[in-house]
C-alpha cells in the first residue's frame, strides 16, 4: 500500500517541501534566501520572515509536481530541530495547522537524523542499493560534525562531535578570509582542482579519540594569510587555487582520520556520508580511497540531498510513520542537539 508523506524544512535559511511515496521522491522542492550573501552569513530574523514568504508556494508546488492532492497525504512530517528557532517555528506551524486540518498524523523529525537517512530515499524509475546497518556515518554540514554508529532507523550512537566548530563553518571562515563569496564551501571546492594541496602546510588538532576541532585550524589560516599579506599585498591573488586547496585537504585531512579510527573501532561493513560537506568532491574523493582501502562500502548521497531538504524529512517521517510513531501540536521546536550520546 502506498503511503504518502509531505516533508516540511525549515530549519536555516532553506524552506523546502517534498511528497514521497514510501521512499521514492515524488517531489522536492527548495527555495534559497540569496538575500544572506551580502551579510557573508545567514541572518536569523531575515531567514525566519523569508520563511514566511515561501512556504505556501513552496508546499503548494510540492503537491503539484507530485501531482497528487492534499487530501492523499498520509501523514506530515516536518523538522522539529535542531536549527534556527524563528525560522523551525515557521515550519512547524505550519506542518501541525496543515496535519489538524487534513486530520492526518503529524510527525516531528530530528535534522540530523533526516540527513543520514536521506541514503535510503529512491528516485522514479531507480533502485539503488541502500546501507545495511550497523553502519558509520560522517556527518558535516555548516552547524554540526558527527561521526554515528547508526544500528536502526531510530538507533544513532554518537561515537564522535566536534568540540567547537563545524567542518562546513570551517570552509565557510577560510573563504571569507580569502574574499570569497558566501556560501564558501563549493566555492573553494571549485578553486581546489586547479591548486596544489600541498603548496601550504596547516596543522590539524588531535583531540583524544573521535572528536574533532577545527577553531585552532582556523585561526591559524587567518594568521598565515594576514602574515603573508603584510610581505606581500597580492598574496591572496597570486595564490588562490593553492590557499583553496591547501585549507581544502587540511580540512578533510581532520575529517577522514577520525573516519578511519572509527573504523578499526567498529564492526561496520558500510560506511555513509551525509549533510552539506558531503557535496565536496575532495571530501568524496577521499572517503572512496578509505572505503577501498578497508573493504568498506561507501554510500553517497546524490548532489541534491546533500543539503537542507525536504524529502529527507519525508522518508524518517515514513520510517515514524510505520511505527505509528506520531508527535502532537504542543511539541517544541529546539536550536541545539538534545541528546550527547544518541538519537
Amino acid at each position: 500500500m502506498s503511503v504518502f508523506i509531505l516533508g516540511v524544512e525549515s530549519s536555516c535559511d532553506d524552506t523546502s517541501a517534498s511528497v514521497i511515496e514510501n521512499t521514492t521522491i515524488l517531489s522536492n522542492v527548495i527555495a534559497s534566501q540569496k538575500v544572506h550573501a551580502e551579510f557573508g552569513g545567514v541572518v536569523p530574523e531575515l531567514a525566519s520572515r523569508a520563511h514566511q514568504q515561501n512556504i505556501i508556494p513552496v508546499i503548494d508546488t510540492a503537491l503539484k509536481r507530485a501531482k497528487i492532492h492534499k487530501n492523499q497525504l498520509s501523514a506530515i512530517a516536518y523538522t522539529n530541530g535542531p536549527g534556527l528557532l524563528g525560522s523551525l517555528l515557521v515550519g512547524s506551524s505550519f506542518a501541525k495547522a496543515m496535519a489538524y486540518s487534513l486530520n492526518v498524523p503529524l510527525i516531528e523529525v530530528d535534522h540530523l537524523q533526516a540527513h543520514v537517512l536521506a541514503n535510503f530515499l529512491q528516485k522514479k524509475d531507480e533502485k539503488k542499493e541502500i546501507p545495511s546497518f550497523p553502519f558509520l556515518c560522517l556527518t558535516v554540514s555548516g552547524g554540526h560534525t558527527l561521526i554515528l554508529k547508526v544500528n536502526d532507523y531510530f538507533d544513532m550512537e554518537v561515537l564522535g562531535r566536534t568540540i567547537d566548530d563545524a567542518g562546513g563553518e570551517a570552509f565557510d571562515k577560510a573563504a571569507k578570509i580569502l574574499g570569497l563569496p558566501y556560501p564558501g564551501g563549493p566555492v573553494i571546492d571549485k578553486l581546489a582542482k586547479d591548486g596544489d594541496p600541498k603548496k601550504f602546510s596547516f596543522a590539524i588538532a588531535h583531540i583524544p579519540g573521535l572528536d574533532y576541532s577545527f577553531s585552532g585550524l582556523k585561526t591559524s589560516f587567518l594568521y598565515f594569510v594576514r602574515d603573508n599579506l603584510k610581505t606581500n599585498p597580492n598574496f591572496i591573488a597570486d595564490n588562490l587555487p593553492d590557499l583553496a586547496a591547501s585549507i581544502q585537504y587540511a580540512i578533510i585531512r581532520s575529517l577522514t582520520n577520525k573516519v578511519v579510527k572509527a573504523i578499526e573501532l567498529t564492526d561496520c561493513h558500510d560506511i555513509v556520508i551525509a549533510g552539506g560537506v558531503s557535496a565536496n568532491s575532495g571530501l568524496r574523493s577521499a572517503m572512496h580511497q578509505i572505503a577501498d582501502q578497508y573493504h568498506r562500502k561507501l554510500f553517497v548521497p546524490t548532489i541534491d540531498l546533500t543539503t537542507d531538504n525536504a524529502a529527507m524529512i519525508a522518508v524518517y517521517g515514513y520510517f515514524k510513520y510505520l511505527k505509528n510513531e506520531f508527535s502532537t501540536n504542543d511539541s517544541t521546536p529546539y536550536s541545539t542537539v538534545r541528546n550527547k550520546t544518541s538519537f
